[in-house]
């Protein structure tokens, strides 16, 4: 049990770094970086491959370290929004990945899916909960072009990268998709 835990924690803490240091890929440019949304990937591979607990804390901690150590993103409302929202990303995809009948390329889709989905609604929520504090409305064509249009390019790397990243993980057995064992037998997964 130990084990596991450290080896998680220490698979989280290289998340947390990747997190930190992918965004200066988009050149701290914010307009890129909405548009390919460089801290979502290590969060959700973080609960997906250490479980949604470890997902959690790392989608929510991520944008606030990030903030105090560099000042992106701006911690009031969009770094706040972030934290709610990439830990609802680590949270759901290690929730929907664990409780799969098999761990295989098309409930890792499933995973991630409704996990983009939920994130996002949860952002919007925050974003209404913030902007309203200071009396700004938060609107439906804002949630729809923050949400989904503008991060079109982000979603689709997102859907290509992640599902590369653990098909290449699968390959080394560190993250197998074949074999899993349920109650006790072994199902040999498609």
């Amino acid at each position: 049990m130990k084990k596991l835990s450290v080896r998680n924690m220490t698979i989280s803490a290289m998340f947390i770094a990747l997190g930190i240091v992918l965004p200066f890929f988009t050149g701290q440019i914010p307009q890129i970086g909405n548009m390919l949304l460089p801290m979502h990937i290590p969060v959700f591979l973080c609960g997906l491959i250490c479980g949604w607990r470890y997902g959690l804390a790392v989608g929510f901690i991520l944008p606030l370290l990030r903030y105090v150590m560099f000042g992106m993103p701006v911690i009031y409302p969009t770094g706040i929004a972030m934290a709610f929202e990439l830990g609802t990303y680590g949270l759901v995809s290690g929730m929907m990945y664990k409780g799969s009948k098999w761990r295989c390329i098309v409930s890792l889709y499933r995973s991630i899916i409704a996990a983009m989905i939920t994130g996002r609604v949860v952002w919007g929520i925050a974003e209404i909960i913030l902007l309203g504090i200071n009396g700004n409305a938060f609107t439906a064509e804002m949630f729809i072009a923050g949400a989904f249009l503008n991060a079109v390019p982000g979603i689709i790397l997102q859907l290509v990268v992640i599902p590369a990243v653990m098909l290449a993980l699968n390959k080394t057995g560190l993250v197998p998709f074949n074999n899993v064992k349920r109650e006790g037998a072994n199902v040999n997964v498609r």
